[in-house]
């Protein structure tokens, strides 16, 4: 009985014999096949790797070429400077911003805005217009010094994180069995896509960006526009001194390959220098600026109330130092948005004129020389019969059939000084005119100098000669060829090389023209010119003694003397009349409103007299009176 129960029991607790379940060998077959397609794609990425070795390299290279590149440094142009150190030319340092559209971020926008000092709207439509272009480069500021506090509030902007949000398209992650199944190529499962709105915060980073610029400043403005030039939008020199002394000013900019070495034991970068960075030298010239600002309010003040078309006047020391330069019309070269070829013209030695009777004073100096006349006050030149063209008429009833030399020069003569001149041979006034350096190069400016014209006396008719001691006839000079032949009242008859640029080498020999006696003598004589009787009358400074000469000489138009107004006017002195200390020409380009001395209600013709000589006292009652080192006149 309990035999039967055991073995009843015993055969429930048996273990079954194992069966083959249904459908056993398709799941052992998906099993293989899964199995295969892991150790497929593993190979497969193996072997992907193993062909991308070149790859891999190429990006290695690419790397290195990075690191091996060329590096410029940009060398400073260097400063034009006035005789004591004062700055006339110089490139400051400023800050351009650069914003690139396409990167920053509306939210942004505010912030740079108030950093910007701009109106919110006005910047948000800037840089949608841009952005809409596919432009990624707007210049938003130019010329910001370094000290100007929107550049402190843009480094600021810079370091701050704002929070930024963006709509993303992201893809929903698939399976694995897609995953396995996309790999095999079995078939192509696109996961879903939806749009979500991230948020975080972040810089503005490279869409912002503060480049170092150059800018050329010039602190006396149009004052020296013309003598000095200006420099172009690629910072060369386009005309004046930034021009003719470009291969100074500009230096050299330096140039080096930067190399990655690696040595096994260390690796870093080995600048190699292909050409040494030189900064631009400083240029000092001889001109005060003081002198030029006055010359140049006086020439101004002069055009605008005659009404001319243009002025210049150019000042010397008597060792030939420009003193002075001046032009007007004269531009600033500060505002960009100006620019007349014409208001940078220096007229002072790029335009060949006839001087008139500003010549006068060097025909009597070589007749005096000579001995052909004694210009003593009992020496009278007989006046009383025409010579050519000129006539005796007029200046008999006024002056007589005999007058002196000085008178000659204080009324400005013309029959007088022909008649002297005809005493005097075609050679030798031929040869002192080019002694006196007429036809002659200067070497200030090269670039812009004309030096006139002179034509050789075998050419030279009847009239020639006579017309020449006048300043008419076969000459034409530029005004600072004449103001340099004034120099032999400051040499004692020799005239020394003018001078622009200080500290450098120059030709320094005088030319020795005439006798000191003979210029002694008439330098008193033209001291009458600037008296009450004297045609230089208006040239007058209270206190001082004053010398010179007035000019007037109708302008050439379409080939022909204007013989209805259109003239140019010339005053050339010095001052005091014994050892000169400044020596002075100035010029007008058709004055066409002068007056009457007392009247400046009463219109007169215009001559240098009442428009020339004037600029001359304007000028010099300011140089004067800051010269302490001058004694007033004891007249």
């Amino acid at each position: 009985m309990k035999t039967a129960i055991f073995n009843k029991f015993t055969n429930k607790l048996s273990v079954p014999k194992l069966t083959k379940v249904q459908g056993y060998w398709q799941r052992q077959g998906f099993v293989k096949f899964i199995f295969l397609a892991v150790f497929g794609l593993f190979s497969y990425h193996s072997i992907s790797i193993s062909n991308t070795n070149d790859e891999v390299q190429s990006v290695q290279d690419r790397a290195h070429k990075q690191a091996n590149s060329v590096q410029t440094k940009l060398a400073r142009r260097g400063d034009i400077l006035d005789r004591h150190g004062n700055i006339l030319a110089s490139s400051r340092l400023l800050k351009r911003v650069i914003l690139d559209p396409s990167n920053i971020h509306p939210a942004f926008v505010p912030k740079l805005a108030e950093a910007l000092a701009m109106d919110e709207t006005t910047l948000g439509m800037l840089l949608a217009k841009k952005r809409a272009i596919g432009s990624r480069y707007l210049p938003i500021k130019k010329n910001l010094t370094l000290t100007d506090p929107i550049l402190e509030k843009l480094k600021q902007l810079k370091k701050q994180r704002i929070e930024v949000c963006r709509n993303k398209e992201i893809t929903q992650p698939l399976s694995l069995v897609d995953r396995v199944l996309n790999a095999v190529k079995f078939q192509t499962v696109v996961g879903a896509k939806t749009t979500v709105n991230k948020c975080r915060k972040e810089r503005i980073g490279q869409a912002l960006v503060l480049r170092q610029d150059t800018q050329r400043y010039y602190p006396k403005s149009a004052s020296m526009a013309p003598l000095l030039g200006r420099v172009n939008a690629e910072n060369k020199g386009g005309s004046g001194i930034e021009n003719e002394f470009e291969h100074a000013l500009a230096g050299v900019n330096g140039k080096a390959h930067l190399n990655f070495i690696d040595n096994q034991t260390k690796a870093y970068f080995n600048p190699e220098v292909e050409k040494e960075l030189h900064h631009g030298k400083n240029i000092e010239l001889t001109i005060d600026t003081d002198i030029q600002y006055h010359a140049y309010s006086a020439i101004k003040k002069s055009v605008l109330k005659h009404e001319a078309d243009s002025g210049s006047a150019i000042i010397l020391s008597p060792n030939g130092e420009v003193l002075a330069m001046v032009n007007y019309p004269a531009d600033d070269p500060n505002n960009n948005s100006l620019y007349n070829p014409s208001h940078y013209r220096n007229r002072v030695l790029s335009d060949k004129v006839e001087p008139g009777s500003t010549m006068k004073p060097f025909t009597m100096l070589l007749a005096l020389d000579q001995g052909k006349i004694s210009a003593q006050d009992d020496e009278l030149i007989d006046v009383s019969k025409s010579i050519g063209h000129l006539k005796t008429n007029s200046e008999v009833r006024k002056y007589g059939d005999a007058i002196t030399v000085k008178k000659i020069l204080q009324k400005s003569h013309n029959l007088g000084t022909v008649n002297v001149s005809e005493r005097l041979s075609n050679e030798d006034m031929y040869s002192t005119w080019r002694k006196l350096g007429f036809s002659q190069p200067l070497g200030l400016i090269p670039s812009v100098e004309n030096s006139g014209s002179l034509r050789h006396y075998s050419s030279w008719g009847l009239a020639d000669k006579r017309t020449l001691s006048f300043g008419h006839g076969p000459m034409e000079t530029n005004l600072a060829q004449l103001a340099r032949a004034y120099l032999v009242f400051a040499n004692e008859g020799a005239v020394p090389a003018l001078k622009l640029i200080k500290n450098v080498a120059s030709y320094e020999e005088k030319t020795q023209v005439f006798s000191p006696q003979a210029t002694n003598k008439i330098a008193h004589l033209l001291d009458a010119v600037a008296s009450w009787k004297g045609s230089g009358y208006r040239a007058r400074i209270k206190g001082y003694d004053v010398a010179g000469k007035t000019g007037t000489a109708e302008m050439v138009v379409n080939g022909k003397y204007h013989k209805t107004g259109a003239k140019r006017t010339f005053f050339t002195g010095f001052v005091p009349v014994n050892q000169p200390k400044y020596i002075m020409a100035v010029r007008l380009d058709y004055p066409k409103k002068c007056y009457v001395y007392k009247r400046p209600d009463l219109k007169n013709s215009c001559e240098g007299s009442n428009s020339a000589a004037m600029v001359f006292s304007d000028t010099m009652k300011h140089i004067l009176t800051n010269n302490t080192a001058i004694k007033l006149s004891s007249k």
